[in-house]
This record gives C-alpha cells, structure tokens and sequence, in this order.
C-alpha cells in the first residue's frame, strides 16, 4: 500500500478503500483499527462481502477495543503523571474533571458504571475510560466499562448498516449516509441530554 493511497483514505472518508488493502480478516480488522476510506461502515461491509459472519465481525471489533485499550492507557497514565507534577496543568486536570463529570451526569449517576457506558457509547471509548478514571475505576474496571458501551455502539451501527445497505443496494451511500449519521447522532443526544437535564432543574 503507497503512503499517497493511504493518506487519501484516511483524511477522504468518501475515497474507496485501497486497492491493496490487506485481505480476509486481518483487513476488516484493521479498518476497525484505522479509520479509513469510511472506518465501521466500510468494515462491516467488507466483512460481509468477505463471508465474515456477524459474531466474527463484533469478535474482529472486540479484538480492535482491547487493541486500542493497551495503546492508549499508557498515554493516558503519561498524561496524569504529567498533570499532576505542573501546578498549572493539575489545574487544568481539575477543570477536565469537572467537565466530565457534567457531562457523565447527563447520563445518569456520576460515578455509576451505566452512566460511564453510556459516556463511551455517546463519544468515544477513550473518553468512556478517561471518565471512568475520573470516578476512581482502574484499568480492567475502566476498560470494560468503555469497551462494554463501545461494543454497544458498534451494534447499533452494524445493524443499521446492513440494513441500509439491503435497503440502498450501493454501498458507498450507505458508508456515506452511516458517517452523517455517526457525526449528527451524538450531537444530537447531547442536545437531548442537555434539555432533559434543564427541565429536570
């Protein structure tokens, strides 16, 4: 694979994935790893296209979760230490905290496991687990609450793009259509969220 057709894919969500892309699994995988050429949607398409049946595919992603669980802890333990030792940063660590637990309270209970998987479902795993540090879980604790709402996540999408894609019979607007969707629906939770919370108040 060129560097030109790879840079291409990554930062183009609509580019086909490249033509040399590895094959079988270990390529599915690896566009659940590396956002590429449209990331999940491309990935479960090309699963299916491969004969990869669906509890492989979530197995592929569960795989790709605990891959990213080990890469990004280390950085996330480098980045406390560091906020810990510079006064200005531990107040910006404070202040990170904050922001966090209001945004885990939209969920439910700060500090609940449910709250945080709902956290990870509605962003992103690493926020899930930098959340769930933030309310005293560790790694393995921390981790599973962050895969657990990814894995969620993922269910939902997967779902919703074979469906789509049987329903549009083109996959390339199902990746395309699947992204609007993966980019508008969180924002449009939060929004929920936000005014759920201000009429509670």
């Amino acid at each position: 694979m060129t560097l030109e057709s790879f840079q291409q894919a990554l930062l183009d969500p609509t580019a086909p994935i490249p033509s040399d892309w590895p094959a079988g699994t270990l390529g599915v995988l690896l566009l659940f790893l590396v956002p590429v050429g449209g990331g999940i949607p491309a990935g479960v398409l090309m699963a299916r296209d491969r004969g990869v049946a669906w509890p492989l595919m979530m197995g592929l992603y569960l795989v790709s979760d605990v891959i990213l669980a080990f890469v990004f802890e280390p950085m996330l333990r480098v980045l406390m230490a560091v906020f810990r030792r510079i006064p200005v940063l531990r107040s910006a660590a404070r202040r990170a905290r904050a922001v966090l637990q209001r945004t885990t309270a939209r969920y439910g209970t700060a500090s609940g496991p449910f709250a945080l998987v709902l956290v990870s479902f509605g962003v992103d795993p690493m926020t899930g687990r930098a959340a769930a540090s933030a309310a005293g879980h560790g790694f393995f604790s921390g981790w599973a609450i962050a895969i657990a709402g990814d894995m969620l996540y993922f269910a939902v999408l997967m779902i919703s793009t074979l469906w789509l894609n049987d329903v549009i019979g083109d996959e390339r607007t199902t990746i395309f259509a699947m992204l609007v969707v993966m980019i508008v629906l969180p924002s449009l939770i939060r929004r929920w969220n936000e005014r759920d919370a201000r009429a509670g108040g």
